[in-house]
């Protein structure tokens, strides 16, 4: 869908996504076929627990190192595998596979017992962490955004093109994986709605509450609380909104071609600088229009959801609840489960119709790797993220801003933390 023009400059953007190559998989990591791949946690919170312990379960992966900037991190994390790998009946993490620091992210990717590294660090030093671990020859699943601004993105999108046909590179948009998702859009595609004529898209979620950390110093502080800092997160619509926004993409096929928007940060109480709320329109492609809002604030509640229209019927796609298609194809997936609690997001846990959107994603990421048919999700995970800055520039100038004014002004975000001289945690 959409004109000539945008799709030749969407494949010339994702050009080095494509290929996959079999080899054999005494090839790909150099040990049996049937030994389980050793895989880094790096960066130890809510979100890289779960995924590390998503691909033990569902993929079969033996976890093997840690690595996070404080040692609180490390310890619970470390407990908490070592239970489960006594319930396995296999090895705990080993004393010498446990990094700290600022630095923790090269040692981890140095190790020669590590064979893929979970990226699950502030989404600001992804593009750092994600040029290390392919350096270092590591498949990479990569928690979502790949960067917080433009040049990170362009980063990842160079860094992909390194690794492409020698290394997985998967970027966790999960919901890309869940069956009620993968069927709802395969029948979108196939025709169910006609010619989609707009859409509409939000993400609803209450304040993701952290601890003071009064003791700490300013840097420290944000570094334990990124979710709250603009710049260490990305801001609420890439770190957390981005999941509908790359649905949209998915189901449209491309990334939007400009953006209007505003928002701002009242109603939160906490003491970083993200904001509260988004609301933004996207048009896409033939000028399908969507129309989209995010809240992180308050006590409210949760609830996330994409509705696409068009003239033989429309779609809605919730977190939990009926995933459905009304009109002249009607269909519905009603095994919806229960809905999400308010702290999943800090949690990294997901249910209802998310359930097996983990597992599954997990499951491929490591198959990719024994398979020899190597993932490379790079520039996909580019373009998602680019789609939400493009919101969040217009939102943060009040005015109409195109896809190609935002790669052009190629805007460089600074945090301007410098780790190797922080002290204390």
């Amino acid at each position: 869908m959409g004109n000539g023009k945008q799709q030749i400059g969407r494949r010339a953007f994702l050009g080095a996504a494509g290929g996959m190559m079999i080899v054999k998989p005494q090839l790909v990591r150099g040990s049996a076929a049937n030994s389980a791949v050793r895989v880094g946690l790096l960066g130890c919170g809510g979100r890289g627990k779960e995924d590390a312990e998503g691909l033990v379960k569902s993929g079969g992966a033996r976890l093997v190192a840690l690595a996070d900037m404080f040692d609180d991190q490390l310890a619970a994390a470390r407990k908490r595998f070592d239970a489960l790998a006594e319930k396995n009946a296999t090895a705990g993490v080993d004393a010498s596979q446990i990094f700290s620091g600022p630095r923790a992210f090269e040692q981890i990717v140095a190790s020669k017992e590590v064979d893929a590294v979970i990226i699950a660090t502030p989404p600001y030093f992804h593009p750092e962490h994600l040029a290390a671990a392919v350096a270092a020859g590591k498949h990479v699943y990569r928690e979502k955004p790949v960067a917080v601004d433009v040049p990170g993105a362009r980063r990842a999108v160079e860094i992909g093109a390194k690794a492409n046909r020698r290394l997985s590179l998967d970027v966790g948009f999960q919901l890309r994986m869940a069956p009620p998702f993968l069927e709802l859009v395969k029948r979108i595609h196939g025709g169910a709605l006609g010619e989609i004529a707009s859409a509409e898209a939000h993400y609803y979620c209450g304040a993701l509450e952290r601890p003071d950390w009064p003791d700490a110093s300013p840097a420290i502080r944000r570094l334990r609380n990124w979710l709250h800092d603009r710049v260490l997160s990305g801001d609420i619509i890439l770190e957390q909104d981005i999941h509908v926004i790359d649905i949209c993409n998915w189901v449209l096929q491309g990334h939007p071609v400009k953006a209007v928007g505003t928002g701002g940060r009242k109603g939160r109480t906490d003491q970083g600088d993200s904001w509260s709320h988004f609301s933004v329109v996207f048009t896409y492609a033939n000028n399908v229009h969507v129309g989209f809002n995010s809240t992180q604030y308050g006590k409210g509640g949760f609830d996330a959801n994409e509705r696409f229209f068009g003239p033989r019927g429309n779609s809605t796609s919730p977190y939990a609840g009926p995933v459905e298609i009304t009109g002249d194809e009607a269909w519905t997936w009603s095994e919806g489960g229960q809905p999400q609690g308010d702290k999943f997001s800090v949690t990294g846990k997901f249910t209802g119709n998310l359930t097996q959107a983990d597992p599954e994603k997990h499951k491929a990421f490591i198959e990719s790797i024994t398979s020899g048919n190597f993932h490379n999700q790079a520039a996909a995970g580019a373009e998602s993220a680019l789609s939400a800055m493009l919101g969040r520039m217009a939102a943060y100038t009040g005015r109409e801003v195109t896809w190609e004014e935002m790669m052009r002004a190629n805007e460089s975000w600074d945090a301007g933390i410098d780790l190797d001289k922080l002290a204390g945690g």
